[in-house]
């Protein structure tokens, strides 16, 4: 028996849990995370980590970073996540906290999610006018001049931010559109000032729209509630207004995936 096997055998985590527990601590962190921290951590050799961490990759559970040594959320982890957050009970009692918001504020409220190109919707609820906006749950929409969006890239860290508008074309989908990093940057700093997002005409010519964050027990951003509205049935003004109802509705949210 190899000195490695050894440790192992003599390690507190059981076999068929370690890979389990690799994932669950790059959930926790919230960023990349270097092999070597997981060793930390996990009081586990070296080899075992470099070992499951290439078979999580190579499944598509973990991805490396940009700096080619830490690892993040992999598609599938991403994927597992979702469908985690969208299980029967879950999607059960978050529709009826979104049915009792889209009827207060009388306008379409979304879920969405971070996905790896923009956000994803999870769940809709929309409203009774015959005028509205399609679009549909599983639809992905751009990061930069949404509501979801903005609200999400408001939470990254200043170095995953910069990361991000250096490698992606911000593409202007309407005159309002923000294409400047140095201007969207501005933006996202007084999103996360305020505490809440707005497109005012970013995404759609006529459609105004806010969101705020659903955080985890470490306050970290999960998914994001949103209202939008045509602007000539409501201005990005009147949908402000409507915040102390998103931010009720987004505390009830919490509470069901904390409980």
């Amino acid at each position: 028996m190899s000195e490695d096997q050894e440790k192992e055998e003599d390690g507190k985590i059981p076999t068929n849990l370690r890979l389990l527990v690799i994932l669950e601590e790059v959930a926790k962190a919230g960023v990349p995370v270097a092999p070597s921290t997981l060793c930390d951590l996990l009081g586990l050799p070296k080899p075992t980590i470099h070992r499951l961490l290439h078979t999580a990759e190579s499944e598509g559970f973990l991805q490396r970073s940009l700096d080619g040594r830490s690892f993040g959320p992999g598609r599938r982890m991403r994927k597992l996540s979702t469908n985690t957050l969208s299980s029967q009970r879950i999607r059960t009692e978050r529709l009826r906290v979104m049915r009792d918001l889209a009827s207060s504020v009388g306008e379409t409220c979304n879920l969405a999610a971070p996905g790896r190109d923009g956000m994803v919707y999870l769940d809709r609820v929309e409203t009774h006018w015959p005028l509205r906006i399609q679009l549909p749950v599983g639809t992905q929409v751009p990061f930069h001049c949404t509501a979801s969006g903005k609200m999400y890239l408001s939470s990254l860290a200043s170095p995953v931010l910069d990361r991000f508008l250096s490698s992606v074309e911000l593409e202007r989908r309407t005159d309002q559109t923000l294409v400047e990093p140095a201007e969207l940057k501005r933006e996202l700093a007084e999103t996360r000032k305020r505490g809440f997002s707005i497109d005012n005409e970013e995404f759609m010519n006529d459609m105004t729209a806010v969101a705020v964050a659903i955080c985890d027990d470490q306050g970290r951003l999960m998914t994001t509630l949103s209202i939008h509205a045509p602007k000539p049935r409501l201005d990005i003004d009147s949908l402000i207004a409507q915040l102390p109802k998103l931010k009720e509705a987004a505390t009830r949210l919490e509470q069901i995936v904390l409980d």
